[in-house]
This record gives structure tokens, sequence and C-alpha cells, in this order.
């Protein structure tokens, strides 16, 4: 199983075949760690981050997952320091998945790289692509919000939930809706409980 190979054709942007051996293989061994890693957090055994972190290409300080968590591969996925990501997170991290620093991720967020062939024989030869999902820092993800390929989202910005966001976001605004679009800018210099 090389692990470097299969990262380099996922992270391409081209077309691959999602059922291959190889790449079946990969996904089974995430699959498999992330049911171990859930199963101490659901059951208190303990919180054993170290799974995680031999699985992902990166991990910073104080980063916590609850529990239910879910990822396609795991070596695509890079989280930076203080990040809280809550229950039921999916990551199909078929490309690049940056979480920044900062970053508070609500219940049920999926965070989806891949996409399948449009083409519908392609589709069923089981073709996929994929794209890079970046959040900046200091995001913020409501409940069931979604996030499709090829998204930004820049630093402090609000995903309102139950938000579905195909398209990037900038900094520093409140955006919500299906499709998700900005509603408003945050107020930056507003912050009467932090003085």
């Amino acid at each position: 199983m090389n692990i470097e190979a299969i990262k380099r054709m996922t992270n391409s942007g081209e077309m691959y075949d999602d059922a291959a051996d190889d790449v079946a293989a990969v996904r089974s061994y995430a699959l498999n760690r992330c049911r171990e890693y859930n199963h101490k957090v659901n059951t208190n055994m303990g919180y054993d981050m170290s799974i995680l972190k031999e699985l992902f290409a990166e991990v910073g300080e104080n980063v916590y997952i609850e529990s239910n968590f879910r990822c396609e591969f795991g070596f695509n996925i890079s989280i930076g320091n203080d990040v809280y990501i809550n229950h039921d997170m999916i990551i199909l991290d078929c490309n690049e998945v940056k979480i920044g620093n900062d970053v508070f991720i609500g219940p049920r967020a999926g965070l989806y790289a891949a996409n399948h062939a449009e083409d519908p024989y392609e589709r069923a030869d089981k073709g996929v692509y994929a794209k890079p999902i970046i959040l900046g820092d200091r995001v913020w993800l409501g409940g069931d919000v979604k996030i499709t390929q090829g998204v930004t989202i820049g630093e402090n910005s609000i995903i309102g939930a139950g938000s579905v966001v195909t398209k990037d976001i900038p900094p520093n605004v409140i955006a919500a809706g299906n499709p998700c679009k900005v509603i408003r800018p945050i107020k930056l210099l507003d912050r009467p409980w932090r003085r």
C-alpha cells in the first residue's frame, strides 16, 4: 500500500478510480482507526488523540474532536492549534483539507473535498475527482454546515447553521443559506465582553 502514490493521485484534481484496491485499502484503514478512536471516546476509555495524529498529516496543540468522527483517508487532513470539532463530523479528505487555528465546528458538519464524475458512465465506473478545502484561522462553522470541494472560508468568518457552501467565503463576514451567501461583515471592533 503506497500511501504517497495514492495521495499524489487524489490531490492531482484528475479523475481516479475510487474503487481501486489500493484506494479501498487505505480508506478501510482510516475507517478502522476512526472506529477505534470513537470507541474510546464513546465508552469513556479516555481521549486518545494519538490515534488520529498518526492518521492525519498534521495536528496542532489543544485539538479536541468529539465522538462519531469519520474521514475518508486522513492523510490529507491538517489541523492547527486550539480547534474544537463537535459530534458527527465527516471529512471526505480526497484532497487536502486544512483547518486553521482557533476554529470551532458545530455538530454534524461535513467537509466534502470529493466529487463523483458528472458523466453517468464515468460515475458508474467509480470515477471521482477532488479539490482542496481550507478553513482560515478563527472560522466558526455552525451545526450541519456542509462545505463542498474547492472552497476556502476566509479567516474570522462565521457560517450559519445548516448552510451549504459551494463557493469561497471572504474573511470577516457572516454567511448562511443554501447556497451560502454573505449576509454582513463581522463587527470586529464591537467587543463588549473582551475589554
